[in-house]
Formats: structure tokens, C-alpha cells, sequence
């Protein structure tokens, strides 16, 4: 999966704009693919040049015009296609893990600093999906198919950082217990 057929799938719900992007990539896009300002508008210039996408120019008052970004036909079909290709899994490549494997090296206070870190961190990010979920996916049911496929993709996002939380608070109680050399 590329960034263009993260962008492509956002543009194919409702137009946005690249700062639009870069706030959905930092919120609920976030638990799926991260992004930079500078990745977004280098992609959004791409598929612009390749017919992908189309901008329309809003003008603003005392600030540059704004670009509304849509998807063409000919960005419908790109995303189109890679949709009909099979995914494959993403590597797993977790330092914390590696850290957690080779804690015995070291004070287990380092360790559980770590821990208690990344905890918090996963635990901000669960509050936010919530937050979106409450605001977004309320009567599941009786949205419109692309909101539920959305909201579906928000509820893995949920379920990722839960766990996180889980197995940091299960890290944590083990590591507590431990006595500083062993």
C-alpha cells in the first residue's frame, strides 16, 4: 500500500483539502498510516499531474486560496484496481519489543519507564479513537455504506491501541514485581 491509495481513499469519501489530510492522517487515518505535511502535498501534486485528482481553488480572505482536492474518474479507477489486489500482511517491527526481549540487560526500572511511556501514549491515542467513534459512528447501523466502512476501519484502530494498553499494563505488573537484579 502507498500513500496514494491512502489519499485516493480519503478523497473518494468527500473532497479535502491537504490540510484536511494531514489532520485526518493525525487523527483517525492515524491508526493505519502516519504521513508528513511534506509527504501529503508532494503525493496530492503527483496525482494531481496524473490526472488522479482535481483540485478546485477556493479563495480566501487575508490567507492563501485553499485547493478542495476531488477524486477523478481516473483516480477512482487506480484505487479501483489496487482494491481488487490481494493485501499482504505489514512486517512487524517494534522496537519496544526488542527492549522488553532484551530487559535483562539492564535495570528493570528502565525498562518499566518504558513501559509506563508507551502505555500512556497508547492510552491518549484510544481516548481519541473513542472520541471518534462517539462523534462519527453513532447509529452504525443507519449510516451510509462509506461511513461504515470508515467507522469499521476506526474500530480496528480501537482494538490495536486496547490492546496495547493490555499487554503494558500486563508488562507493568510483571515487571513490578521483579526485584531490581533479578
Amino acid at each position: 500500500m502507498a500513500l496514494t491509495h491512502t489519499i485516493l481513499a480519503a478523497l473518494s469519501v468527500e473532497p479535502h483539502s491537504g490540510y484536511d489530510l494531514l489532520k485526518r492522517f493525525a487523527d483517525d487515518n492515524g491508526c493505519f498510516w502516519r504521513a508528513t505535511q511534506q509527504q501529503i502535498y508532494r503525493e496530492l501534486g503527483k496525482l494531481e499531474s496524473q490526472g488522479a485528482i482535481t483540485p478546485q481553488v477556493i479563495p480566501q480572505e487575508g490567507r492563501p486560496d485553499k485547493k478542495l482536492y476531488s477524486i477523478t474518474d481516473a483516480g477512482q479507477l487506480v484505487l479501483k484496481e489496487w482494491l481488487s489486489e490481494p493485501s499482504r500482511p505489514t512486517p512487524v517491527r517494534e522496537e519496544l519489543l526488542v527492549k522488553v526481549m532484551a530487559g535483562h540487560l539492564v535495570e528493570p526500572a528502565m525498562t518499566l519507564q518504558e513501559l509506563q511511556r508507551r502505555r500512556q501514549m497508547h492510552q491518549g491515542q484510544l481516548e481519541v479513537y473513542l472520541e471518534l467513534q462517539v462523534q462519527r459512528c453513532e447509529g452504525f447501523e443507519h449510516l451510509p455504506f462509506a461511513a461504515q466502512c470508515q467507522c469499521m476501519t476506526l474500530r480496528r484502530g480501537i482494538r490495536y491501541e486496547r490492546s496495547w494498553v493490555e499487554w503494558c499494563d500486563e508488562a507493568i505488573d510483571w515487571l513490578s514485581g521483579r526485584s531490581p537484579h533479578g
